[in-house]
């Protein structure tokens, strides 16, 4: 949330990436053995209120992944800090773990004996030292295998003068890496809460490394949740032609934390097509992703074929 890594001008990309020196990757891997050979498949998406009672938070993420399995979905989609969300300063720093440590492990069991697949993101990995952390967005196939991970990006530092300073950099390290992977229900672009604010991320996803789905895992607050989290939603889908899968939490944390909450997912051509019918309860959403409705959207609204990069616009500024 504001410490800004890319330009405002949404269409600088190329510029930004040289500027930046990102380290991007493609992930391009073959599909899972368990691909589906058709366009359809169905996913959901958990709404939950996370503490810091990590075997509280394990159980309830359980008992969703079960029934959503029950219910022939391929893909869970798990909202940021689903396993963990500290009550105090530094709380979630001395939880940390490696992606093999075992609370991942636990979670890839789920995976692998409900036969899904598991977007978990933001966990508390373990950072580059002991004064932070990864905001890291995981992603499970339903062997339990770790297909990909992505550490968030952006990330939220401000100081307004005698209102409110917080600064995410002083304890999660930035990442560098923009992710994207196969699944059996198509190509997915991995990002974590913040990311959302700024549209050249998915942008980037969608015309560098062909994504089809976004996942945004999120824990907004109330005030910007009420303010910006459907719009926002909306919007990266319509401008990416991609579904969009929004996992958040929802309601009080503790005393001093409440999330927005209203998991929702969006189709390529911006309409919500799930939600829970409370934005505060614990529970998923359901809903078919549909890949030819995503080239349908595509072919009738050509933007791929009509985009001028800014390596191509001219200036007039003195």
């Amino acid at each position: 949330m504001a410490l800004t890594l890319f330009t405002s001008n949404a269409l600088a990309i190329a510029a930004v990436r040289s500027r930046l020196s990102f380290h991007l990757r493609r992930s391009f891997s073959s599909v899972a053995t368990n691909a589906v050979s058709n366009q359809m498949a169905k996913v959901g998406v958990v709404q939950m209120t996370s503490t810091n009672d990590l075997e509280a938070n394990f159980q309830t993420c359980s008992r969703l992944v079960k029934e959503a399995a029950a219910e022939g979905v391929k893909l869970l989609c798990f909202p940021e800090s689903f396993s963990f969300i500290g009550a105090r300063m530094g709380e979630s720093i001395e939880i940390a773990e490696p992606l093999d440590g075992p609370t991942m492990q636990r979670y890839c069991s789920l995976a692998r004996e409900a036969n899904i697949w598991l977007s978990l993101g933001g966990f508390q990995e373990q950072g580059p030292d002991d004064a932070h952390l990864c905001n890291t967005h995981v992603l499970l196939d339903n062997y339990g295998k770790i297909r990909n991970s992505y550490r968030k990006i952006h990330l939220f530092d401000v100081d307004v003068p005698g209102n409110m300073v917080y600064k995410e950099s002083s304890f999660t390290s930035q990442g560098d890496t923009v992710v994207a992977e196969d699944s059996p229900i198509g190509r997915l672009g991995l990002t974590v809460c913040y990311d959302l604010r700024f549209p050249e991320l998915y942008q980037m996803l969608r015309f560098h490394y062909q994504a089809q789905v976004l996942l945004v895992p999120s824990a907004f607050t109330k005030v910007t949740g009420e303010a910006h989290w459907e719009i926002l939603l909306r919007a990266r889908a319509i401008e990416t032609q991609c579904y969009v899968i929004a996992a958040a939490q929802a309601g009080k944390h503790n005393e001093k934390r409440e999330s927005y909450g209203d998991s929702i997912i969006i189709d390529p051509w911006g309409t919500v097509i799930a939600r829970l019918p409370d934005r505060l309860c614990t529970g998923f959403a359901v809903a078919e992703i549909d890949l030819s409705k995503i080239d349908t959207v595509r072919t009738k609204m050509p933007i791929s074929m009509h985009r001028v990069l800014d390596s191509c616009w001219k200036s007039s500024s003195l």
